[in-house]
């Protein structure tokens, strides 16, 4: 590999996937364009932690939303209220949330094919929810397809923020590397964070192999010029692995 993979995922689960990458060979740079920033608790969050017996099901929609909830149940649950259905659009935020609480976490059925939101609303557990009180975990701002849909359905919807996303430009020379298009592959599981870095991405770099984990996001990415779109079977580290590794494979197919 004669140019570097760079990898869009902030965090500890972008550091896994770096080291993941790297042990399979690949040259890797992490653009640590974004970064992931607790927000505050104030009284309105704190009220709906100690109401969390209230709460019929709980959404979590990421894994750093995950690690806020865990956090608010150690503090404010000795023992986690029992009757609560939990729900989460992607393995990694439903294994945080099974391995911590020791709960049984819905996930989108295999049949849909991808980790996203539309995929978990096709679950019939969330289909009928007159008189049913929701609580979604987030991060600041994001998608309201969720709330809306699951209110639609007749649902009580609360949503908290937990979490900002940081942004900030990337360096001189990473500038140059995007807008040249010198880079392997561009690895991003955020809509939010690929119109951002779409800002840096000249036309070299939108012929360039964009590795996304959805395709709501291929779409999205479809819109904004990138034209070589590789749609990873998830948002995991395997998933993305695995979308990778397809670039060298007989025939360059995608992953979908």
């Amino acid at each position: 590999m004669t140019a570097p993979v760079l990898i869009g995922r902030p965090g500890e689960r972008g550091e896994a996937l770096a080291s993941a990458l790297a042990a399979d060979g690949a040259w890797v740079e992490p653009l640590e364009v974004m970064a992931l920033e607790t927000l505050e608790e104030d009284a309105a969050l704190r009220s709906v932690w100690l109401d969390l017996d209230r709460f019929h099901k709980i959404v979590v929609t990421s894994p750093f939303a995950a690690l806020q909830l865990i956090e608010a149940v150690d503090r404010y649950w000795p023992q986690l209220p029992v009757g609560i259905d939990f729900y989460a659009p992607g393995a990694g935020t439903a294994t945080a949330l099974e391995d911590a609480l020791d709960v049984r976490v819905e996930r989108p059925p295999v049949s849909a094919g991808e980790d996203t939101s539309e995929a978990l609303l096709t679950l019939d557990s969330l289909s009928g929810l007159a008189h049913q009180r929701v609580l979604i975990v987030a991060g600041e701002g994001g998608r309201t397809l969720l709330a809306e849909t699951l209110t639609a359905r007749g649902a009580a919807v609360t949503r908290v923020a937990t979490y900002r996303r940081v942004y900030r430009a990337p360096g001189p020379e990473l500038q140059r590397r995007l807008a040249e298009g010198r880079f392997h592959a561009l690895i991003v599981t955020s809509g939010e964070l690929l119109e951002y870095l779409s800002n840096w991405c000249h036309q070299a770099a939108l012929k360039q192999p964009l590795i996304v984990s959805s395709r709501r996001l291929a779409a999205l990415a479809g819109t904004l010029g990138f034209c070589d779109l590789k749609v990873a079977s998830g948002a995991s580290t395997a998933a993305l692995a695995a979308a990778l590794n397809a670039l060298s494979s007989p025939g360059d197919a995608d992953v979908d």
